[in-house]
């Protein structure tokens, strides 16, 4: 029994020692915490995720669709929550609203990535199955993000078309979203909600 035991601490010893090799690389002390510094400061909300607490809140929308440019617009109006989760890492959207006639639920996850210095976000809901994720950037005064992804359609069958979406703060009470379509080499807009503060 005691050789079991002995056997096992020894060869907790070794895998602990394999780990400091595998990810220390023979660093140094100092080199060690550095790396441990940094890798807290990147893990760590900071100004960009502050940006987004002006989506905070529950929110009325208004809701206008375009099927082609120029033609009228299909309004609607819908609701919407936003919260912060895993300690304010990452914002999360419910949204009811209502397409083609018919309800849905969406959400969306936004955040701010620290190393790439960018805006992420992936939209979801219960009328598709597939994933909508984009990028981008901040304006200076981060009141205007723009992300770019790429879009599905349904009815042609596409998966790869450039979408550009913009949000933009008007207010701590009031900012709209907006939604492009670059196929064509020019800013087709296809959506536009505007939310207003319960």
């Amino acid at each position: 029994m005691k050789l079991d035991v002995e056997d096992r601490a020894t060869s907790s010893t070794s895998v602990h020692q394999r780990a400091e090799s595998k990810f220390g690389s023979g660093k140094s002390e100092a080199e060690l915490q550095e790396m441990q510094k940094k890798m807290e400061a990147a893990a760590a909300p900071g100004p960009g995720h502050k940006a987004l607490e002006a989506f905070v809140g529950d929110w009325k929308a208004e809701v206008k669709c375009w099927m082609e440019p120029g033609g009228p617009a299909n309004v609607s109006q819908g609701s919407a929550k936003a919260h912060w989760i895993l300690n304010k890492h990452f914002l999360e959207e419910e949204f009811q609203g209502e397409m083609m006639g018919k309800p849905f639920t969406g959400r969306s996850l936004t955040g701010f990535d620290n190393i790439r210095q960018t805006y992420n976000s992936v939209w979801i809901s219960d009328m598709q199955t597939w994933m909508f994720v984009s990028a981008g950037k901040g304006d200076a005064q981060q009141k205007i993000f723009t992300l770019e992804g790429k879009g599905t359609c349904p009815a042609s069958g596409r998966t790869d078309i450039p979408i550009k979406t913009v949000y933009r703060i008007l207010g701590p009470d009031k900012h709209v979203f907006e939604m492009f379509d670059t196929s064509k080499g020019e800013m087709v807009r296809t959506m536009e909600i505007t939310y207003t503060r319960k």
